[in-house]
Order: structure tokens, then C-alpha cells, then sequence
């Protein structure tokens, strides 16, 4: 048969080799790590994947099969910077602790007729076949496009095959819908999860994202902000802890139904949520998208049922599905990496019983910059190259799980793509300035 062995970079690039194997969990595949950014130099670059414990059929070709795989080096010896080998150890964590974490995921992306993008010397050029706006002959304006049904929802038939072929994988979404962006903006919903599930179903889900758009003449594109004046997509995380058959976060007696430990899990999110910025908003991109009034958190505070912050409490007194919904998160993080950190920033607010601040009841949005000091709010960074810094002085509480030399490459990389865009001008820049 024939099998992709497939993986993540640090950045959460999806990469991946396909080989005919007789029994795909006994054969290995090598690669050249030096040709990965963020792993391994050319002098000893050699590692190999190993299928451990998953083998999907593709629904696009009756001969493939999909692994996702484990990093290994040649030795044997478990790969120090595998993403998902930190969803793995989060969950053996969990495990001691006599607990079970269940993460969903709200993916949002846009489904575009074609992206192009060109940069030299003699100029710059973003060309995007748009659809479903007045401009295309829809009649869908910016903002508008909350759940609306066809004929004005364009990509309908092409979100209801990926969630098809997902369930053929053996995964069931909860739900798709239009977002609330025009230009084919979706949403598809994730069952709950453990984090190594979860990070496995976010892979496979972008690649069969991807192989239906272009199926029905589209792309699939994950950008946190692709467009301006219109909104951007998230990757909302909603997490419950349980013991047993108990969760942990709910207490009906508690306010909003929420128990101590969920109330820790919320400040060591708060406490930590300037340097876990760097790892769930992870690109340049990103910051463009948290900005106010576009549905995007910017303050590090919480409330209950309020989407301009950056963690929600569902308005959801049942103890099957009460959990917290983070939401400054977008489809470029590297899942494994990005569920794995939020569970470690809320489990050391638990450990260190950390209260959040207040739960907040207005718009965060409408805060004057005077009652945003009064009430002692934190906000999110400001950009990458911020976020980055605040993850170099703050990042002890991942080290239960992160290797060192998985930090300290992530934020090399990172800074790396910092300092390469940071000397390219955008087109605004010349709009704005050549008046000057």
C-alpha cells in the first residue's frame, strides 16, 4: 500500500513523504531535518517518521493512506522537537493527574476563487478571485455574512463535502456555516477531542480543506487576515477538564456555572496569555486580524457569554458540554503545539491558584484606554516581534512538557520570519506615504 507519512514543522507547515510499505507500522521514512526550518543542521540531519498509532484512507485516492507520524531519530531515541510529540506528553500529564482534557475547535477560513502574490524590484502585486460580493456578482457586503443561506452562500456545496470527507476519515463535525465575513468565509466545528486527537483531526482537516476547494474550482485559505475592513479567522479552542465522568469546570453553584478550578484555568490563561500569543498567533499576519471591531479579541480579560474577549464562558449550565472558549487563536498556529500550550498555561493557573480579574460585562471594544488602567486589564501584544519577546522571559510554565531546544528554535524561526517581512513595504505604505 501506499502511505503518506505526514508531520508539522515548528510553524505548523504540513509536510510529508509517501512511500509503499508493506505494513505501514513496521517500515520507517527518513528525511533530510536540514531542509526543515527549525530542526536539525546539514552535518546531522537525518531523522525518520514512524507510524505509531493512526492510518487514515484518503477519500480523494482509493491507494493512499495517511499517517500521521511520530519523529524519531535515527537511534531510535524520540525526537526532542516533534510538535506532536508535546500533545502526546501533555496528555500522559493529564493522565498522572487522574484527568482527561477535551478540546473543540471552531475553524475558520476563506474559500476564494485564487490567490496570487508577487513581490520584486519592479513592484508588488495580491490578486484574489473574490466570491459572493456585490464586486463578483453576489450579494453578500463586508460583515454581512452571518449564517446566511443560499442562493447568497456561494461555498455551501464545497463546506458540506469537506465535512463529508472528514466524516469519512471517521471524524464527525458538529457544524459548518457561513461566517460572518463575505468572500467565502466558513466555519466547520470540531468534535471534542483529546489534544493529540485534535491536533491530527486540525492536519487532516487543512488537507482535505484544500483537495475539495480545489475540486470545486477554489482555495482554501487560512490566513488570519487575508482582506481588509472585513473580518478575519480564528481558531477558537473551547477546553473542559474531567475526572472520570466529572467536569471539573462546571459547579452549578459556582458564578456562571463555573467551578474554582475552571476560574484558576482562566487566570493562568490570563497570566500567560502575552507569551502564548507568540505560539497561538503565531505569524505576522496574525496581529492584523486582533485588532478591535472585528470580532477579535485585544485585552486578556474574560466574561461570560462575551465574544470581545479574549477567553468567553458559554452561557451553558449543562455539565455535558460547560466548558471556556479561547479565542484569540488562528488556523496558522501549529495545533499540537497551540493546544498543548493553552492546556499549560490553564493547568499552572490551577496549580498556583491563580484568580482571573473580574469577569467583564461591556464591550470590550467601547473600554476607554483610562478604564482598561482602572480595572487593571492586560492586552494582547501588539505584534509578533512582542509576543516573542514576552514568550523569551516567560515560558517556564511550558517546560513540563516543551523542550528547550523546541523554544528556543520556535522563537528563532519566528524571529527570522519577523526581520524578512519586516523589510518588505506593503502596498497600504505606499498609499499612505508617497503624499509625505
Amino acid at each position: 500500500m501506499i502511505v503518506k507519512y505526514i508531520f508539522t514543522d515548528l510553524a505548523g507547515t504540513i509536510r510529508g513523504v509517501e512511500k509503499n510499505v508493506d505494513d505501514p507500522f513496521s517500515s520507517k521514512a527518513y528525511f533530510d531535518a536540514s531542509s526543515v526550518r527549525g530542526f536539525e543542521n546539514i552535518e546531522d540531519s537525518d531523522l525518520m517518521l514512524k507510524c505509531m498509532d493512526n492510518l487514515y484512507s484518503s477519500p480523494f485516492r482509493s491507494d493512499l493512506k495517511y499517517c500521521i507520524s511520530d519523529i524519531y531519530t535515527p537511534r531510535g531515541e524520540e525526537y526532542v522537537k516533534d510538535p506532536r510529540r508535546t500533545a502526546k506528553k501533555i496528555r500522559l500529564l493529564l493522565e498522572d493527574m487522574g484527568l482527561q482534557a477535551r478540546l473543540g475547535v471552531e475553524i475558520e477560513f476563506f474559500l476564494v476563487k485564487y490567490i496570487r502574490a508577487r513581490i520584486s524590484l519592479s513592484g508588488q502585486e495580491v490578486s484574489i478571485g473574490i466570491v459572493e460580493t456585490p464586486d463578483a456578482g453576489g450579494t453578500i457586503p463586508v460583515k454581512k455574512g452571518y449564517f446566511l443561506v443560499e442562493p447568497h452562500d456561494w461555498v455551501r456545496d464545497a463546506r458540506l463535502d469537506i465535512v463529508h470527507y472528514m466524516e469519512l476519515l471517521g471524524f464527525k463535525p458538529v457544524k459548518s456555516h457561513h461566517e460572518v465575513a463575505t468572500t467565502g468565509q466558513v466555519e466547520i466545528t470540531s468534535p471534542a477531542l483529546d489534544p493529540v486527537l485534535l491536533g491530527d483531526y486540525t492536519v487532516l482537516f487543512k488537507i482535505i480543506a484544500r483537495e475539495t476547494a480545489k475540486l470545486h474550482g477554489l482555495e482554501a485559505v487560512f490566513l488570519p487576515k487575508p482582506f481588509p475592513m472585513d473580518n478575519g479567522s480564528g481558531m477558537h479552542i473551547h477546553i473542559s477538564l474531567w475526572r472520570d465522568a466529572e467536569n471539573i469546570f462546571y459547579d452549578p453553584s459556582g458564578e456562571y456555572g463555573l467551578s474554582s478550578a475552571a476560574l484558576y484555568f482562566i487566570g493562568g490563561i490570563v497570566e500567560h496569555g502575552r507569551s502564548l500569543s507568540a505560539i497561538v498567533s503565531p505569524t505576522v499576519n496574525s496581529y492584523r486580524r486582533l485588532i478591535p471591531g472585528y470580532e477579535a479579541p485585544t485585552l486578556l480579560a474574560w466574561g461570560p457569554g462575551n465574544r470581545s474577549t479574549a477567553i468567553r464562558v458559554p452561557r451553558n449550565n449543562n455539565n455535558g458540554t460547560f466548558r471556556i472558549e479561547y479565542r484569540p487563536p488562528d488556523p496558522l498556529a501549529n495545533p499540537y503545539l497551540a493546544y498543548t500550550a493553552t492546556l499549560l498555561a490553564g493547568l499552572d493557573g490551577i496549580k498556583k491558584k491563580i484568580m482571573p480579574p473580574p469577569p467583564l460585562l461591556k464591550n470590550a471594544y467601547k473600554l476607554s484606554a483610562e478604564e482598561i488602567r482602572s480595572l487593571g486589564l492586560k492586552t494582547l501584544p501588539r505584534s509578533l516581534w512582542e509576543a516573542l519577546e514576552e514568550l523569551e522571559s516567560d515560558h517556564e510554565y511550558l517546560r513540563p512538557v516543551f523542550s528547550k531546544e523546541l523554544i528556543e528554535s520556535y522563537i528563532d524561526i519566528k524571529k527570522e520570519e519577523c526581520m524578512r517581512l519586516q523589510s518588505v513595504p506593503s502596498t497600504a505604505e505606499y498609499i499612505e506615504y508617497l503624499m509625505y
